[in-house]
């Protein structure tokens, strides 16, 4: 459940204590490999799943947009549920993970992607640069 201080969050912007990073707060590295992905690679990861997405749309339901979004959720799901990343994230170096970096498994990657198909849950985050689906799933998306 989300607590009143994870909107607060939100609303208070990003911490300005000295040594502060985005990713501290769940006890990840700064940098390197089990740091917080950043805005970048996580936007070009969605940029590439969508893309693809189109793609076999286009190929198989005549580019319906509620087709191509169903194919989006249904990768997400099963690709996030199983490995960890969909084909933009494996691309990119990226990957979704539990808090305390257990695999993100099939339900939290249900819960995480149908909130992304929503598109609001995605684009209001955190300090620590994690989304409103994430914060839900109890998930962060990392470097690999």
């Amino acid at each position: 459940m989300i607590d009143r201080k994870d909107i607060g969050s939100w609303l208070s912007g990003p911490p300005t204590e000295p040594g502060y990073y985005p990713g501290r707060a769940l006890g990840l590295p700064r940098t390197g490999p089990g740091s917080v992905a950043r805005l970048g690679r996580r936007v070009a990861a969605l940029c590439i799943d969508w893309a693809a997405c189109l793609l076999i749309s286009a190929a198989f339901f005549q580019s319906d947009s509620i087709a191509t979004l169903a194919v989006f959720a249904a990768e997400q799901m099963a690709l996030v549920g199983t490995v960890g990343f969909g084909l933009g994230h494996r691309i990119l170096g990226i990957k979704v993970v539990r808090l305390g970096g257990g695999p993100a498994g099939i339900p939290a990657a249900i819960i995480r992607a149908l909130l992304l198909c929503l598109v609001i849950p995605a684009v209001v985050f955190d300090a620590d640069q994690r989304g409103l689906h994430d914060k839900v799933a109890k998930t962060v998306l990392v470097r690999m």
